[in-house]
């Protein structure tokens, strides 16, 4: 996955030379909180957030300030060929919640941790008809053939797995998401191969 399918391509811009207030009122009428900064050739001068203008509200009734004054002059920006697990590693780094994505110069898109959290969650299936299987396995070196071999030997579709990480030495957690599926079968037949099913959950 990589940034320019999930990125946000309908841009609400505004130029350096909106005031503070101005600035606020669009963010309001868009419900949004990022507003990039441009040019008239929709090239990247700066970034605002809400919480930037909200900070200098005040003063920008006692002065006359434009966002030209307050802007981050240089914002980091993501390419939209970005790998999307980068770009969210550094929302998490950076601890913001949007990022503008800029090709040559020029602002092509919006990444936000709204849309990482809704590729992540069509990613690994959160809300298909789905079954989940949390599995625990002690001493094999790796386990994850057989338990893949299991559940696909009773007809279940695998959705996604997910590695979980554990402190306990040699032991291993995974979950499983399952198109639906009776569970009960593959539990048993899992078992009876020393895989302990730690939990299990019809959605």
């Amino acid at each position: 996955m990589i940034v320019s399918h999930w990125m946000s391509t309908d841009l609400i811009t505004i130029k350096k030379e909106a005031s503070i207030q101005e600035a606020l009122a669009l963010m309001k009428q868009e419900s949004i909180r990022h507003l990039p900064v441009v040019d008239s050739e929709k090239k990247l001068l700066g970034w605002v957030t809400d919480a930037d203008l909200r900070g200098v509200l005040i003063a920008s009734m006692l002065e006359e300030l434009t966002l030209e004054d307050v802007m981050i002059r240089k914002p980091f920006t993501v390419h939209p060929e970005m790998p999307l697990e980068e770009a969210a590693r550094i929302l998490l780094d950076r601890r913001v919640g949007g990022l503008p994505i800029v090709k040559d110069g020029i602002l092509v898109g919006i990444i936000t941790v709204v849309d990482i959290l809704s590729a992540f969650i069509t990613f690994l299936g959160l809300f298909t008809d789905s079954t989940r299987l949390d599995i625990k396995v002690s001493g094999s070196p790796n386990p994850l053939p057989e338990i893949t071999r299991i559940v696909r030997m009773h007809g279940a579709e695998i959705v996604s797995i997910c590695h979980l990480p554990s402190d306990e030495g040699q032991e291993y957690s995974y979950s499983l998401r399952l198109k639906k599926t009776d569970l009960k079968p593959i539990i048993s037949d899992l078992e009876e191969h020393g895989i302990e099913v730690a939990s299990y959950l019809d959605l």
